[in-house]
């Protein structure tokens, strides 16, 4: 990268953080895999550390970020030591506990041909040895029948068949059964063995004995022969990688603190109804620096004694999703196109309009201001989409249009249903665009990670039907988060005008919420639609609203907010309210935000100014306005995050 000519002074605009370039073919690409890793650096300085002192390394983080280049790096970044070949030899004493041999790198085979050259010359002199005895019994026959004593041919024939069988099912004559078998052969590797083991079960893990369906008569193969190694024994001297590590079920990572305790297992049956269950082997070395992968969730699904081992004895690392927006880390950026179309080894490379182009995507799918994500292999995917579709139209060149075509075509299954979903929604008219309504708002919603959608939400107020006291009711199968947003914005209104509500119910309802509503980016709405109900004052519906409220009743930010506002634009409507805070992290074109009109917000009377629609300034909008101000910017009640499904 140092090769690459940069601007002395680097234009913060430049997306190509000053790189003077005309195409990735101008890049220069690491060859160590470590130097490849993409905003990783801190994980990169643990992971070198890890390998010099040969730690143990559990890393967590979303899927895409790095995590199993980091793990080939490490096993590139291993000295190769003395490898070593496994062998395992029958035991004459007792066959069902093979013999363990280890020998240098390359020696296995050279044994192994040994063993069988010998056993030839051995079973060729057999063979002619039981050749002759059998000729000399038929000629002995034959010269007796041609003395007058027919059945003499006859009874050498069935002499000489009978020391044939004989000679050929004898156990002791068998080839395989000396010869030793080559469990792991380690004689062509230049770097230390990497081994990825993500999803394997037991036997694939912890090797195992395949089942004989010939357990006698001289039928039977040799239990050595019917060994097989595992992953953790191929990884001996090497990095074994599992991904997903809390799918191991608790046997198997029990199984794995033993091995990575004594640094050697031995291999066993891993079927009780298989033959292969009586035959144990002696413990096979498996000494192998352990990477484990996963995100959140496989931390509580970890063995506590596994975790501490790994943590006892090496470095959790925690991957980030997105880098600081610097001209330092687009140029990085470049690089990783660069590798990207170096590996796939059929696409064109990239101009400098494309290489701007998802630059500017990478800003955009961060999801805040001034950064980058490092969601890398999503990336990857437009890069790739983008090459073939240059391809397809036979272009020396990537150019920013195939870019713009490729975000068209290949579209998440999240991008794709909501696009029908609101082609279906505009039919039935699940949501209105324009005009205005009581007690009705146009929120929105993420779907997935990278999809948006409007989330109609509807006010009703009704005379209670407890004669103690009104209830706030919602429906639209909300999950923890969702419902706690609604209790919250129920405080609002409650401080607003608790005398008002104290004989009503009022209930709340998001429609088309089939798959669920979580989260509390919903709150302004709710909010909205609940005060448009109680006092009667429409709202308009050519906007959208998102956004949650403090304790104060300020706006505060939410996820997704790029999302949301292309949702918006999808559905033809006309006005946005977000809030204030995220307005560095709309990421959304030029040509989009000619279509829509953004209002940032602060405060919930600012929601209200915007959104309900009152001819004059009217008694009881001033006296909303008023407590909004005065009240509901000091005491409304509301502390949640963001909203991934509503």
């Amino acid at each position: 990268m140092e090769d690459n000519k940069i601007e002395e002074k680097g234009d913060k605009d430049d997306l190509l953080g000053g790189l003077d370039i005309q195409s990735t073919k101008e890049i220069d690409i690491p060859k160590k895999l470590i130097d490849q890793v993409i905003g990783q650096e801190h994980a990169s300085e643990i992971v070198k550390k890890a390998v010099k002192q040969k730690r143990h390394v559990m890393m967590i983080g979303d899927p895409g970020t790095g995590k199993s280049m980091l793990a080939k790096a490490m096993a590139e970044l291993l000295p190769k030591e003395d490898l070593e070949d496994v062998l395992v030899y029958n035991n004459p004493e007792d066959s069902n506990n093979p013999k363990i041999r280890m020998v240098p790198a390359g020696k296995g085979k050279d044994i192994v041909n040994a063993y069988k050259n010998e056993e030839r010359k051995a079973s060729q002199s057999r063979n002619n040895l039981s050749v002759l005895i059998i000729l000399s019994i038929v000629v002995f026959g034959m010269i007796l029948s041609l003395q007058g004593n027919i059945m003499a041919f006859f009874y050498s024939l069935i002499a000489a068949a009978f020391i044939y069988m004989a000679l050929r099912y004898n156990p002791s004559n068998r080839k395989d059964v000396n010869i030793p078998k080559l469990l792991i052969s380690n004689a062509d590797k230049d770097t230390a063995p990497f081994v990825d083991a993500t999803g394997s079960h037991a036997g694939a893990l912890f090797g195992d004995v395949r089942h004989d369906p010939y357990q006698s008569g001289g039928l039977e193969t040799p239990a050595h022969m019917r060994v097989e190694a595992g992953a953790i024994h191929k990884a001996h001297k090497g990095v074994l990688y599992i991904d997903e590590i809390n799918t191991l079920g608790l046997e198997s990572q029990q199984n794995l603190l033993t091995a990575l305790q004594e640094g050697k297992y031995p291999i066993t049956g891993q079927s009780e109804r298989s033959s292969g269950a009586m035959v144990k082997t002696d413990p096979v070395p498996c000494d192998f620096i352990m990477v484990c992968a996963g995100n959140m969730d496989a931390v509580k699904g970890m063995h506590p004694a596994l975790r501490s081992r790994i943590k006892g004895d090496g470095y959790e690392i925690y991957m980030r999703n997105t880098i600081d927006d610097t001209p330092e880390n687009r140029r990085k950026l470049v690089r990783y196109i660069a590798q990207e179309i170096k590996n796939d080894g059929k696409i064109p490379p990239f101009d400098r309009s494309a290489i701007s182009e998802i630059i500017l995507e990478a800003q955009r799918r961060s999801g805040r201001k001034n950064n980058l994500t490092l969601m890398l292999r999503d990336l990857g995917g437009l890069i790739r989409a983008s090459g073939d579709i240059a391809l397809e139209e036979k272009a020396d060149m990537v150019s920013a249009r195939h870019v713009i075509k490729a975000k068209k075509i290949a579209q998440s299954v999240e991008q794709q249903v909501v696009k029908q979903y609101v082609e279906m929604r505009k039919d039935y008219k699940l949501f209105n665009k324009e005009g205005v309504e009581v007690g009705r708002v146009n929120g929105l919603a993420v779907v997935g990670n990278d999809a948006g959608i409007v989330l109609p939400i509807v006010a009703e107020v009704t005379p209670a039907q407890s004669k103690e006291e009104g209830k706030i009711i919602a429906t639209g199968k909300l999950r923890q988060i969702a419902r706690e947003a609604v209790q919250n914005v129920s405080a609002i209104i409650k401080i607003m005008d608790g005398e008002y509500i104290s004989n009503k119910d009022i209930h709340i309802q998001f429609i088309g919420t089939y798959e669920g509503v979580e989260g509390d980016s919903a709150s302004i709405s709710v909010a909205t639609a609940v005060i448009s109900a109680l006092r009667n004052i429409p709202v308009d519906q050519s906007l959208a609203m998102t956004g949650s409220l403090s304790v104060r009743g300020d706006v505060l930010p939410i996820g997704g907010i790029t999302y949301k506002i292309e949702a918006a634009i999808a559905a033809n409507l006309k006005k946005v309210i977000v809030p204030k805070s995220n307005l560095g992290d709309i990421m959304i074109t030029e040509e989009d935000k000619k279509k829509i009109e953004i209002i940032p917000v602060s405060t919930m009377s600012e929601v209200l100014k915007h959104s309900l629609v009152y001819p004059s300034k009217t008694k009881v909008f001033n006296k909303i306005k008023k407590i909004a101000d005065d009240r509901l910017d000091g005491v409304i009640s509301s502390s949640i995050r963001d909203l991934h499904a509503g």
